[in-house]
């Protein structure tokens, strides 16, 4: 288990285990005593850990999605695919690099692969406006995935968006249209899709490319109508209640996996995936396979039959007595 660089506040005492390893692993000479002292200590943190992480709650949950050493779409580009060649522009506007695409292989197979990118140095994360797209990000999303389906090529989304970018040239180049056109278009592409939320799943920005025969969801990420500052934002006009908009959203892969949002949640690492890229890349390829077996051999009506269902399936709700009350100060009770 490798240590992160970048440490959350409920980490710490993961991180005090990890600096007295540290501390040990440079005593020299190393006697038997620090040998031992050592494997005690190692056990002691994956313990302390595995506790940590199976207690978070849902903002906790948000802050590990949002984690700057997560695995990002070049990160699983360079651990899970060969030879990816990147397709740019919409023909209409420009490239937007918040929204990557380009065909690659899989093991055998050859698919598109779709995916926000945040960028990782601050250059980069200006260049793709943190991950939010605009217009021409998912029109050029539709347009690759039609060449895609045109050759009956898979199609695997990797979702990691706060949400759409909201700013008024984007609203003016029909953000709002064109994100509700991808998700019809997706809806019937004769093709497989298959959609992974690898971070932060914020909004209309993720619902843009999440239309697919299996949609996913990492452990430690989170898919939601609204991120939980936005929504606090909306319902007591601050930030401050972000945490008990977190909870009310039931954004986290328990939440979401219980109501019918997504079909499967992948498991990370202990101690989340941004400690270990190689082994969550592992799980995420292992994943992508198994459902590319499951559907590349489905006759094409069945195939869209199937995802049409899927999604005429989802939604729960409850009304009148059933709903649950808030408290007297209008926020939402936690559960």
């Amino acid at each position: 288990m490798a240590s992160a660089t970048y440490r959350l506040a409920f980490e710490q005492p993961i991180a005090h285990l990890e600096e007295q390893i540290k501390q040990l692993e440079r005593t020299e000479p190393k006697s038997a005593e620090i040998h031992d002292a050592i494997r005690a200590l190692k056990r002691e943190l994956a313990e302390t850990t595995r506790r940590v992480y199976s207690q978070l709650d849902p903002w906790e949950t948000v802050q590990v999605a949002r984690h700057p050493d997560r695995p990002m779409l070049t990160d699983y580009l360079n651990l899970l695919f060969d030879e990816f060649v990147e397709l740019h522009g919409d023909k209409f506007f420009g490239d937007d690099r918040a929204l990557r695409t380009g065909f690659s292989k899989l093991d055998r197979y050859k698919v598109l692969v779709v995916g926000h990118y945040k960028g990782k140095t601050l250059k980069e994360r200006n260049e793709c406006f943190f991950g939010c797209a605009h217009p021409e990000g998912y029109r050029k999303a539709m347009s690759k995935m039609r060449m895609a389906a045109k050759y009956r090529l898979p199609i695997i989304c990797l979702i990691d968006t706060p949400g759409a970018y909201p700013g008024i040239g984007a609203e003016e180049r029909g953000q709002a249209q064109v994100i509700a056109e991808s998700m019809l278009e997706m809806s019937r592409l004769p093709t497989p899709i298959i959609c992974v939320v690898i971070g932060e799943g914020g909004s209309g920005g993720a619902l843009g490319i999440g239309v697919g025969d299996r949609v996913a969801v990492l452990q430690f990420a989170y898919y939601s109508v609204i991120s939980p500052e936005g929504c606090a934002g909306i319902l007591w006009k601050s930030h401050d209640y972000a945490g008990d908009a977190a909870r009310a959203l039931k954004l986290t892969s328990k939440y979401l996996h219980e109501l019918g949002c997504v079909d499967d949640v992948i498991e990370e690492p202990l101690g989340a995936a941004h400690r270990d890229h190689h082994q969550m890349a592992s799980r995420l390829k292992m994943y992508l396979l198994k459902s590319l077996r499951e559907l590349v051999d489905l006759p094409t009506d069945k195939l869209l039959a199937a995802r049409y269902e899927k999604f005429r399936r989802m939604g729960q709700f409850l009304e009148g007595d059933a709903a649950p009350a808030a408290t007297a100060n209008g926020r939402p009770k936690a559960t």
